[in-house]
């Protein structure tokens, strides 16, 4: 049973007397815990739904379309609290956190309706077989799976759980069942990967076409780690091992497939300074969000929206400065070199921001701090506008990940910023003032 928080006012469930405050008992004689049960049990064009008010039993009856909305909002997202991680990976990047942060920064969850809602990764660890059978029961598709490895053994070290060996056969069950999904191997140095690599691949191969696709990202790592599993990064030839291996049995899926179905991250490219391969090799970019094939989608979208320029927007004359992670800078000073010679009256300053707040190592954008920016552009020539990507904020808009907001950024540096959108359209248009 979950409280109803608000009513949409003119909503179905407005006009058929639902009220905030309303406790939502069941729909169509089904009881609802959570977001899952109230999604799956309202896709019908009746809905009978019972609440209770004031201790009271109340029957709303309600026709609409199959899929539409009835207006009801809930407390949380979930209607229901997290569900809590129960490993204790030894690659865990909460774990290498430093002390100060904000609270929500150190919750770790592994919940698998955000895997289903947006497309967070879960383990399996605190699932039951009633859980599993759920999600098949309920059609939730794709799940996405953080298996690192196939060898029980070896995973129940890896996150130092004595269940994260025995749900891999949760992996069968779901394949059986139709389920689709994607998986995510965090590599660890001379942990998970080589041979074992090599296993896990052709195991999770052998799920397709349920399991569609299978990124490989290397641990990410702090200067944070006293006490913690000793771990080291990958070297630059290291990654290009790594490649050569994903790509090696990449090119045989795609051969008996016709998909890839496994990809290295932009990571592990940059390192090893290798081409990233072209746009199309990405496919559907089914594990962007992983960080896997986002410099080729970003680069496209740039150089597609370039095609658009008019004749007013080459007139354009503006000073802006660009701040990056270390592994976009490349790309993103390609860009803005490409849109100079377009538009000579636009003169932009790319300045490469390294991660100090999380001791080096952590390259990608997103992870950058209001500390470092300030600390590595305070001297600098900005010109008329900073411009960063909106990657760098929480979900909210408001905070950088120290805690710094960006009116706070915009006033010690003396320029107004703008954050572009993690799409390289929006990056030129941002660029030319848009």
């Amino acid at each position: 049973m979950v409280k109803i928080k608000s009513v949409e006012r003119h909503s179905r469930a407005d006009k058929a007397g639902i009220r905030a405050g309303d406790i939502l008992v069941s729909i169509n004689g089904h009881r609802i815990t959570d977001v899952l049960d109230y999604r799956f049990y309202l896709a019908e064009e009746r809905a009978d739904i019972l609440v209770t008010r004031d201790g009271e039993e109340r029957n709303f009856s309600i026709r609409k379309d199959v899929y539409d909305d009835i207006g009801l909002e809930f407390e949380t997202p979930l209607m229901d609290k997290k569900m809590h991680c129960v490993n204790k990976c030894i690659f865990c990047f909460i774990d290498q956190l430093p002390k100060g942060m904000r609270k929500s920064l150190y919750f770790k969850d592994d919940d698998s309706r955000l895997s289903f809602l947006h497309g967070n990764y879960i383990t399996l660890t605190n699932l039951t077989r009633e859980d599993i059978d759920r999600i098949i029961e309920m059609h939730i598709s794709p799940v996405n799976i953080s298996v690192h490895t196939t060898d029980p053994e070896l995973r129940r070290k890896m996150m130092v759980n004595p269940r994260a060996g025995e749900v891999l056969e949760y992996l069968n069950v779901l394949h059986e069942a139709g389920i689709a999904m994607r998986g995510q191997i965090v590599l660890c140095r001379r942990i998970n990967d080589g041979e074992n690599l090599s296993k896990t691949m052709r195991d999770l191969a052998k799920m397709y076409p349920q399991m569609e696709s299978v990124s490989i990202v290397p641990a990410g790592l702090t200067a944070y780690r006293d006490g913690l599993y000793p771990l080291e990064p990958f070297t630059s030839d290291e990654c290009r091992e790594v490649i050569d291996q994903v790509t090696a049995f990449a090119n045989e899926c795609f051969e008996k497939f016709g998909t890839h179905m496994f990809f290295a991250s932009d990571e592990f490219y940059v390192k090893s300074g290798t081409p990233l391969p072209p746009y199309e090799y990405w496919e559907e970019f089914t594990q962007i969000e992983n960080g896997v094939g986002m410099l080729s989608s970003f680069e496209h979208e740039f150089m597609t929206a370039m095609l658009t320029l008019t004749e007013d927007d080459k007139k354009t004359v503006r000073e802006v400065s660009v701040a990056t992670g270390e592994a976009a800078y490349g790309l993103i000073t390609d860009c803005c070199r490409a849109l100079s010679e377009k538009c000579p009256g636009i003169r932009v300053r790319v300045y490469k921001i390294k991660n100090n707040y999380f001791g080096g190592e952590v390259t990608v954008t997103g992870l950058l701090t209001g500390v470092d920016l300030y600390d590595q552009l305070s001297c600098r020539d900005l010109g008329d506008e900073l411009l960063l990507s909106r990657t760098m904020l929480r979900a909210e808009g408001d905070l950088f990940l120290c805690g710094e907001t960006p009116e706070g950024l915009s006033e010690k540096l003396g320029v107004k910023i703008r954050f572009a959108e993690n799409d390289g359209a929006d990056f030129l248009f941002s660029l030319l003032g848009e």
